[in-house]
């Protein structure tokens, strides 16, 4: 069974940085794009980012372009989500997922809080 653990989530300011962890066990993280998705209070989820099996190639939602970045350790089978520039309409809970589409197999989220 896949196995995805978030961490890294908490309060911040606006302005402010954050970087997300996400553990990967069970399945060959090595053979598989993963992404990041988000859930805002009273949304529906929303697909961030995406990172293909090496690292090589990367792609965002146009909310956070230029502020996220996505990258990935295959030694660590570990993915991270480094988050600048906050924004309060940044705030949720992130997951991340197997695959590129964000609709597969997730963790259980790490709250993301951007308030002052």
């Amino acid at each position: 069974e896949v196995q995805l653990v978030e961490s890294g989530g908490g309060l911040v300011q606006p302005g402010g940085s954050l970087r997300l962890s996400c553990a990967a066990s069970e399945f060959t993280f090595t053979m598989y794009s993963m992404s990041w998705v988000r859930q805002a209070p009273g949304k529906g989820l929303e697909w961030v980012s995406a990172i293909d099996k090496t690292g090589g190639s990367r792609s965002y939602s146009d909310s956070v372009k230029g502020r996220f970045t996505m990258s990935r350790d295959n030694a660590k089978n570990t993915l991270y989500l480094q988050m600048n520039s906050l924004k309060p309409e940044d705030t949720g809970v992130y997951y991340c997922a197997k695959g590129g589409g964000g609709s597969g197999p997730k963790g259980q989220g790490t709250q993301v809080t951007v308030s002052s």
